[in-house]
């Protein structure tokens, strides 16, 4: 009996760990294949943001040449009814790019597409933010808003246990891990230096990357950029990022509150700015804008998580540096915000805001166009 309860239990620990590394192929043996000469055609990743509105999509098509401009990319198509976006009986669902990147991963005439997506009728689908966010942006285009993007994830194991975490506890209490270095406080590195490379490949303009408080969570950031470029930006940002950990069989979660209890969340701070404000005198213009933040706080927080505010209810409580999701606030270099100044703006006397209450896992289209709208446009 005794053999056979032992026989058992390696049996499901085997089990356990196949289960896990399921996805794990040898990137050794993919390299002699992905260095065979692929002539004069071309493969484009199209990519897509799903019905979940936080979810993204791709696939490949070849092109029978590099393409030189937007308009060599032909409009494509896709089953929405298994991205809920449409019904099975009506599913032809379709890509328009607007967007074109190198890509990191195969490397020379290979692109990534960004593609805004489209119902059979023409109308753009219920989580196609971009279209209207363009379109406001054009509007504003005179007030030169540039936007930079500050986005925390956490990198998990299949089983969606923090990555390094011990499996049958916790690690130590935050305090150490924040931009730490060494085995004992940093977890999945790798991964964090190898996104990085590809964005910097890419084009996108990453500008920087660091650990977060609670261990396994990270950090990058994306702008400044203007206008429409911070969405595009960050949306294929995230793609590289889900691209990048699944080579390593790690998930990446965008989740606001990934781990209950006394551990941070992870939220994507909106950083903005006019033309106006990033002049001498702009303290007044970030001060105005506030004010005109503070009357809209219900309509802000219902725009900065795709769930209308009940991802960010979670996360927003008052504590781990966060604000209270049902009050706004305002202060300089005050981290407990819900719009914060930095110390520097303050001291010059321009600069930019801090929006601190966007989720990891917003739609950076609905953050920027609904900021831009209340602050520039007073719609």
């Amino acid at each position: 009996l005794h053999c056979l309860i032992n026989f058992q239990h390696k049996y499901s620990t085997c089990s356990t760990l196949k289960m896990q590394c399921h996805a794990q192929t040898s990137k050794a043996v993919l390299d002699r294949y992905m260095s065979l000469p692929q002539g004069t055609r071309v493969q484009a990743t199209y990519i897509w943001i799903d019905g979940t509105g936080e979810g993204l999509r791709s696939k490949t098509k070849t092109l029978e040449g590099k393409p030189g401009k937007l308009e060599d990319l032909p409009i494509w198509n896709y089953d929405g009814s298994s991205c809920h976006q449409a019904e099975g009986s009506n599913s032809d669902t379709y890509l328009h790019p607007v967007k074109m990147y190198p890509c990191p991963f195969r490397r020379g005439d290979n692109v990534l597409v960004l593609c805004e997506a489209y119902k059979y009728n023409k109308e753009p689908t219920k989580t196609n933010k971009r279209k209207d966010c363009l379109a406001v942006m054009e509007k504003a285009k005179d007030y030169k808003p540039w936007f930079g993007i500050e986005q925390e994830y956490t990198l998990m194991d299949q089983d969606k246990h923090p990555f390094g975490w011990p499996k049958n506890g916790f690690p130590g209490p935050q305090g150490p891990y924040y931009c730490a270095v060494g085995a004992s406080r940093v977890y999945g590195r790798d991964i964090v230096e190898a996104h990085y490379r590809c964005c910097l490949y890419a084009g996108i303009r990453i500008a920087g990357a660091n650990a977060q408080v609670m261990p396994a969570q990270w950090e990058f950031q994306v702008g400044p950029t203007e206008g429409i470029d911070i969405g595009d930006d960050l949306w294929v940002a995230r793609y590289l990022l889900e691209r990048v950990a699944e080579d390593f069989g790690v998930v990446v979660s965008l989740d606001p509150k990934p781990m209950v209890g006394d551990w941070n969340g992870a939220g994507a701070h909106c950083n903005f700015s006019t033309k106006a404000m990033r002049e001498k005198g702009g303290m007044e213009h970030i001060e105005a804008a506030i004010e005109k933040l503070s009357k809209t706080h219900d309509r802000h927080i219902k725009q900065y998580d795709p769930n209308e505010g009940k991802d960010n209810e979670r996360r927003l409580t008052g504590a781990h540096r966060c604000s209270f999701i049902r009050d706004f606030s305002s202060g300089i270099e005050n981290r407990g915000a819900s719009v914060r100044i930095p110390r520097d703006v303050s001291k010059q006397g321009y600069g930019y805001l801090e929006d601190r209450r966007p989720s990891s896992n917003c739609d950076p289209y609905s953050v920027t166009m609904v900021i831009v709208k209340t602050t520039c446009l007073g719609e």
